[in-house]
């Protein structure tokens, strides 16, 4: 399973709206922080926009925000929203396995693995944690 640069570049701007709580952030302002395209931010802001992750305040303090706390958002619910689903193998995707062989097919147990360690990681981890380490990255953990 690879993460395009959607899912990617969508996990670092709504990491970049958790950093600045309280504020509205431009997409340009990410652009350059994050050093990615304000035209390919612009695509992806509006998938996290439809979706009411974020929303947009017009006019010239305007910007985007998070809907909700960076603690209610999981690295799983952006990616999927972004990618779709995060299933190794296409026969996983179903929540019924629609392959002819998965009841005889020992390779279905490896996916299977697969995918839970892939969603126990994702699920588990918030934007409040992202905002957390990338605190501590900055050398700006005054808080410990």
């Amino acid at each position: 399973m690879k993460i395009s640069t959607k899912g990617r570049y969508a996990l670092r701007m709504m990491l970049e709206f958790a950093l600045h709580p309280g504020e509205c952030t431009k997409i340009n302002q990410v652009a350059e922080r994050q050093q990615i395209s304000d035209k390919y931010l612009e695509q992806i802001v509006t998938i996290l926009s439809r979706a009411g992750y974020v929303k947009s305040m017009r006019g010239a303090q305007g910007g985007y925000y998070l809907t909700k706390e960076p603690a209610d958002y999981t690295v799983g619910m952006i990616l999927r929203l972004t990618e779709g689903s995060l299933a190794p193998v296409a026969c996983m995707e179903d929540e019924l396995n629609q392959c002819m062989r998965s009841g005889h097919c020992a390779t279905l147990t490896v996916w299977k693995q697969l995918d839970q360690a892939i969603n126990g990681v994702v699920d588990s981890i918030t934007l409040a944690d992202l905002v957390e380490e990338q605190k501590k990255l900055d050398g700006d953990s005054h808080d410990s």
